[in-house]
């Protein structure tokens, strides 16, 4: 197979809101690929880092990767399963996937685990979709036009349209969520500047979903994680009305060529007034 184009059409607002509803379809057909996945009889490997990989997150990533190809063949796009084939930088518009965000999630038999679809344009996540089958929730948005959730089931989707929330009065304790699978010193010395900062343990990108709706004030994730891992849920906040920095305020960037697709860390504010370390 041929490695991923680095250049394509530069997308704006418009074109990723026409992309929109077939994306959403994309993600839920992906989804559905996961749930029909045996999780108790499935083949489970290792990548070289040690995370696992599952027949699940294979199954997603070709229906998406054959989905992208007919929706949108002029789009290079980049998937945590197939970073083999990137061609770093993309300096224009790109998709960037992670077919099955909480792979240890799923494993253990829990449901927070999510489907992750981004479009990035000149580095910065525009469009993110961040689908969560087995709790019949899809969290999307386009920044500067908004941001909704999507309940499914029986055939129907009810669409909610979400915003982040001001951060809690003085004295009132922050809702902050943690990792159930990912901790770090960095990230406790963070919290602990919060006094009364009530933990909401969570997994996978649901976490940024749940900041985007307002159930949750802030995200903190001051130890590495990978590109993919965080661009759906990137776009899906800022579109909500919240922002991601890093711990010292600076904007995020995305397939700009770093080394492994490396985040080193990141903060999802719910209110950017607050955005400071």
């Amino acid at each position: 197979m041929n490695k991923a184009r680095s250049s394509g059409p530069m997308l704006d607002r418009n074109a990723a809101a026409a992309l929109m509803d077939p994306l959403t379809d994309l993600v839920i057909r992906a989804g559905a690929a996961i749930l029909a996945v045996n999780r108790v009889a499935m083949k489970i490997d290792g990548k070289i880092d040690g995370s696992p990989v599952t027949e699940a997150d294979l199954a997603a990533d070709r229906v998406i990767g054959e989905g992208l190809a007919r929706l949108a063949p002029n789009i290079p796009s980049l998937s945590e399963e197939r970073v083999q084939l990137a061609n770093l930088p993309y300096k224009d518009s790109f998709f960037l996937i992670d077919p099955l965000d909480g792979t240890k999630e799923f494993v253990a038999g829990r449901d927070e685990f999510t489907v992750n679809l981004a479009l990035v344009t000149g580095g910065v996540p525009l469009l993110g979709i961040v689908g969560a089958p087995a709790l019949g929730l899809i969290w999307r948005g386009i920044v500067g036009r908004g941001a909704e959730r999507l309940t499914l089931g029986n055939g129907a989707r009810r669409v909610d349209p979400i915003r982040t929330q001001p951060c809690p009065p003085r004295g009132k304790p922050w809702t902050v969520a943690v990792s159930r699978s990912h901790g770090d010193d960095r990230t406790e010395a963070f919290i602990a500047k919060r006094p009364g900062a009530i933990r909401s343990e969570l997994g996978s990108a649901v976490k940024f979903g749940r900041v985007a709706e307002g159930m949750v004030d802030i995200y903190p994730r001051l130890s590495p994680t990978c590109e993919w891992d965080v661009a759906a849920g990137h776009a899906v906040v800022t579109a909500a009305g919240g922002r991601i920095t890093d711990a010292n305020g600076a904007p995020l960037h995305f397939g700009i060529g770093r080394e492994d697709f490396i985040v080193p860390e990141f903060i999802a504010w719910g209110d950017p007034k607050v955005a400071s370390f």
